[in-house]
């Protein structure tokens, strides 16, 4: 069953305007029930690209000139002069409208941070320069400490990553979202300690949170890394929830998606971004029954090692 949003604005066309309020879906009728995502329909998104080998991650725009993304996206923070980051992009290989373009500033990860099974997997990336709001360029709302999202509720994740096995987005590269249920951190463990062939037992740590289905088959993937798992809420204003983090291999039985929880970094992006916009008391919407499947299904897809960060870096797989 399709789920349908339909959001109403003054005009049709793009117009610059100040961002009032985060986390909203500025375009006309999207709907969610394919593969490839609507124009317009994660104003957030950002693509993070290294100069010299193209498409490395995702981000999220929580102010205008700072993204949240992942710690393993950026191996060494110092260096940040070989990355390019793209806002209001929607095609890899194809012209787009809306898009600009941003150098990195510097990169702030937390001080803790080792690799992505050991937690901390978020980064905070300021851009050179800030980018102008627009009905295709929002910054996306951010949970606080003490919100919390129900197993069972219905999120998206959204990336350039892989959507076969072995297989790079290909054509114009179109961003793709798919839809996953909240899965319980308890159960999740459970999951991931239930060993398969060349897999081995991971700790799903406090500053984690799962996203996906018991018997696989939808998944974030290698090159969705620091992307956004965003949920609704009950006024249809949209909240990250996480940030793609790691998984073992991608959409398999038992091995959901797991994500950095982004309320548990809520101190560590407010003292360093305070113009970042958080949500407390919210009530994230929920569907009826736990991993009630909607929406469409996307096979995803790569099983490289056994255990890998989600970016696309040249012959490399962070772990």
């Amino acid at each position: 069953m399709l789920n349908l949003i339909t959001l109403i604005v003054a005009a049709s066309s793009l117009r610059v305007c100040k961002a009032q309020a985060c986390g909203r879906v500025p375009v006309e009728n999207r709907v969610v029930g394919g593969n490839a995502a609507r124009q317009g329909a994660w104003p957030w998104q950002v693509q993070i690209q290294l100069d010299s080998s193209g498409h490395m991650c995702g981000g999220s725009l929580i102010a205008s000139d700072w993204v949240l993304s992942a710690a393993h996206c950026f191996p060494n923070p110092s260096d940040v002069s070989s990355y390019s980051l793209y806002i209001g992009r929607h095609h890899l290989n194809n012209y787009n409208q809306y898009e600009s373009h941003r150098r990195v500033l510097r990169v702030l990860v937390p001080a803790d941070y080792q690799d992505p099974q050991s937690g901390c997997d978020v980064a905070l990336v300021q851009l050179t320069e800030p980018v102008a709001w627009s009905e295709y360029v929002q910054p996306v709302c951010l949970p606080e400490a003490g919100v919390a999202f129900a197993s069972g509720t219905l999120c998206y994740v959204t990336g350039w990553g892989h959507t076969q096995e072995g297989v790079p987005l290909s054509g114009a590269g179109t961003l793709q979202e798919v839809e996953v249920p909240i899965i319980e951190q308890t159960s999740c463990r459970r999951m991931y300690q239930t060993l398969s062939y060349n897999s081995e037992e991971v700790d799903i740590r406090f500053d984690m949170i799962c996203a996906g289905f018991p018997e696989g088959g939808k998944d974030s993937c290698q090159g969705d890394s620091g992307g956004p798992l965003v949920c609704p809420i009950d006024n249809q204003t949209w909240i990250q929830a996480g940030v793609v983090s790691f998984g073992q291999g991608c959409a398999q039985r038992n091995r959901p998606g797991v994500y950095a929880k982004v309320s548990a970094f809520t101190h560590f992006i407010r003292s360093r971004v305070p113009e970042a916009h958080f949500i407390s008391g919210a009530s994230p919407s929920r569907v009826s029954a736990p991993y009630s499947k909607t929406g469409f299904t996307i096979e995803l897809k790569i099983l490289i090692f056994v255990f890998m960060g989600r970016s696309e870096a040249p012959q490399t797989f962070f772990s």
